[in-house]
């Protein structure tokens, strides 16, 4: 699956992403491919041909700047290259792999991905496995959010279905907030009243038909 998201290219479902001086996550492009343990890009690095095309292209570089640099730690590690080492590393992995990354980032350069959704159905056994694995992550982040949010939506359920008024300190007490909390978000948005004959504290939340 490709799907374009926040202008970046994506490759079988996986976010390529960029490090701060553009150049490419090589880690993402081996476990788009399928991260197989043979096609790891440390494993590719100690190729003598890809040393040799390293150091040409650094040669050639006149961006003044790393054509590739590994980064540990942090909230982005792996190792970032150069497009043209990238789109290599793809090809050590496959040639058909070599050809969509290629591609892909001529779109990317283009500005074809911006606002564009692809999606392509897997064309290998680990894509269709990385598709399915990506799912159902996605599915149980959602389910673990409503897990999370059914405590809330109960006291929801308590102060809408409950008979009469009830007052402030008893709702903040039902959605777990604090009662002043409560209290100012209600009063600027005129569900509370004041009962008469009471202190100045004697309000209680109006009825939900009574608003009209």
């Amino acid at each position: 699956m490709n799907i374009a998201n926040n202008n970046l290219p994506v490759i079988a479902g996986v976010e390529i992403t960029t490090d701060s001086e553009g150049r490419f996550n090589l880690n993402a492009l081996h476990k788009a491919s399928g991260g197989e343990n043979a096609k790891r890009p440390s494993l590719w690095l100690n190729n003598k041909q890809v040393q040799e095309l390293i150091d040409e292209l650094s040669k050639n570089s006149c961006l003044g700047q790393e054509v590739i640099k590994s980064v540990r730690g942090g909230t982005t590690p792996g190792t970032f290259a150069h497009e043209l080492l990238a789109v290599s590393y793809a090809g050590w992995i496959s040639p058909s792999f070599q050809l969509q990354v290629n591609q892909t980032f001529i779109d990317y350069r283009s500005g074809k991905l911006v606002d564009q959704v692809q999606v392509q159905i897997p064309q290998s056994l680990p894509e269709a496995l990385r598709l399915a694995a990506d799912l159902a992550e996605q599915k149980a982040e959602l389910e673990h959010k409503v897990e999370e949010m059914k405590p809330d939506v109960a006291a929801l359920e308590r102060i809408a279905k409950s008979d009469g008024s009830m007052c402030v300190t008893d709702a903040a007490k039902q959605l777990q907030v604090k009662p002043k909390s409560l209290f100012d978000l209600m009063s600027h948005n005129k569900w509370i009243y004041r009962r008469m004959g009471t202190p100045s504290l004697g309000l209680a939340i109006k009825k939900k038909s009574s608003r009209g």
